[in-house]
């Protein structure tokens, strides 16, 4: 007969210790310890993941390409790395309400639409909602099976007798196992629904999608070795009162982990958008001071969008900075480097940087494009439409070479603009046949940038 102990759990690495104690001993942080019930006994067996292997040499592994299978979603397969792997393990996180269920259901549509069998295994609405998204979606020519259950066993236990090429878990939080005798959603629970997926993904080859929930500070709820267990982890991000979301890949076993997807919410869904430099540079103001377009490559697609500044004389003892999209800090920095580097005398005023259409971005190159939108505002200055601008801008005001500059340039081109403000150095290595489509301004330091400017 199985008994019943209380164990401690952490939240962040998933540590277990038989006492509570104020800090983890496996990734020193405080107060993550929680307690819970597990049972123990004959009844709780350790399973295995994956069937028994034989000793294999490195030589005698045979390397093919992934079998994979196209979502119907361009967007999306960019993200996963050209399709979705058969027998993987995919983790989908996002805030309330940003549309997870509603992408993982259009991607169930276009499966079924090609003949694949697709279960949907929903643990938090009943199957009339999710005919009413699916009517709200359209699209469905072929059926998609449906399973509204919370014990991991049974549901399981349906998808082996099924078989289906796909599988999607809504949420993994709601899913609970009876081995178990915590609450669904807890740190053992969370662990043990994921082993059993993913045995399931392994051993019958059946790519499985889970839907995440996250905690405020943005991350996935549950203990950080849900995200190390699964191959594939994508957030989806972007403000509810916007129409615009990202797709961010932060690990991916099958791909890269750079590239990103964008979508606009509609009506009927999630809707791609092909060319997002379009979308974002959409209403941008052209005689106005302050704002500089700039050139971020994210994977490897060259992304232009705007900055905007505004600096102004502040009527407070303390000036007020502000960022949204970019690194607080980083401002900061760039703040400091103009005025040290260029004898501009920005202590006396406010300075607020934003990052237009709600994207956000950490890539050096755009340095260049927040001192030229700084200095446009600071004074008063319009920088001409047609001038792009990236590079990296380093403590001593000197500006750093980055890379991908012929796809940026690409970019540019295709969008319209006639010149680009860049690094010296990348200046100087181009091929000219690509200077003949755009002028090119090669700058070494910040005191060049405000002479071309």
């Amino acid at each position: 007969m199985a008994k019943s102990k209380t164990v401690f759990f952490c939240s962040q690495c998933g540590y277990e210790t038989v006492k509570w104690l104020g800090q983890c001993p496996g990734c020193r942080q405080w107060n993550t310890l929680v307690e819970e019930k597990v049972s123990t006994g004959k009844n709780n067996k350790i399973k295995k993941a994956l069937p028994q292997q034989k000793l294999t040499g490195l030589f005698e592994v045979s390397m093919e390409e992934e079998d994979r299978m196209s979502s119907g979603i361009p967007e999306m397969d960019r993200v996963l790395g050209g399709g979705i792997v058969k027998g993987s393990l995919t983790l989908v996180g996002g805030d309330p309400g940003i549309g997870k269920s509603t992408l993982l259901l259009q991607v169930c549509r276009n499966l079924a639409n090609t003949g694949k069998k697709v279960i949907y295994v929903s643990g938090e609405e009943s199957l009339k909602q999710i005919k009413m998204r699916a009517d709200r979606l359209g699209g469905f020519e072929k059926e998609v099976y449906l399973l509204c259950e919370t014990d991991i066993q049974e549901a399981a236990q349906t998808v082996r007798e099924k078989k289906p090429d796909m599988v999607v878990v809504d949420s993994v939080q709601t899913m609970s196992s009876d081995e178990i005798g915590s609450a669904p959603g807890s740190v053992s629970q969370v662990r043990e629904v994921t082993s059993v997926l993913m045995q399931l993904a392994k051993m019958e080859g059946i790519a499985v999608f889970l839907v995440g929930h996250v905690t405020k500070e943005g991350v996935v709820a549950g203990p950080k070795t849900l995200e190390h267990m699964v191959d594939t982890v994508l957030y989806f991000e972007g403000d509810q009162s916007a129409v615009y979301r990202i797709l961010r890949g932060v690990k991916n076993r099958f791909g890269s982990t750079n590239e990103i997807g964008v979508f606009e919410m509609k009506q009927k869904g999630l809707m791609e958008v092909s060319n997002p430099s379009l979308v974002m540079l959409d209403g941008r103001p052209l005689d106005a001071s302050g704002s500089a377009v700039v050139c971020s490559m994210e994977g490897t697609r060259p992304l232009l969008i705007e900055i905007q500044a505004l600096v102004s004389p502040t009527s407070f003892n303390m000036p007020r900075r502000t960022s949204v999209g970019i690194d607080f800090n980083r401002v900061n920095l760039l703040l400091a480097v103009l005025e040290k580097r260029a004898g501009m005398q920005l202590g006396g005023c406010d300075a607020y940087v934003n990052l237009a259409g709600g994207m956000k971005l950490g890539e050096p190159a755009i340095d260049l494009g927040i001192i030229c939108a700084l200095v446009s505002s600071y004074r008063n200055r319009p920088i001409h439409p047609g001038t792009m601008i990236f590079g990296e801008v380093g403590l001593t005001g000197e500006v750093r070479g980055v890379s991908y500059v012929e796809q940026r340039l690409a970019e540019a081109v295709k969008m319209g603009f006639t010149r680009c403000i860049m690094p010296k150095t990348n200046a100087d290595s181009l091929d000219k046949s690509i200077c003949s489509h755009i002028e090119v301004a090669g700058v070494s330091n910040i005191k060049e940038v405000l002479q071309v400017l």
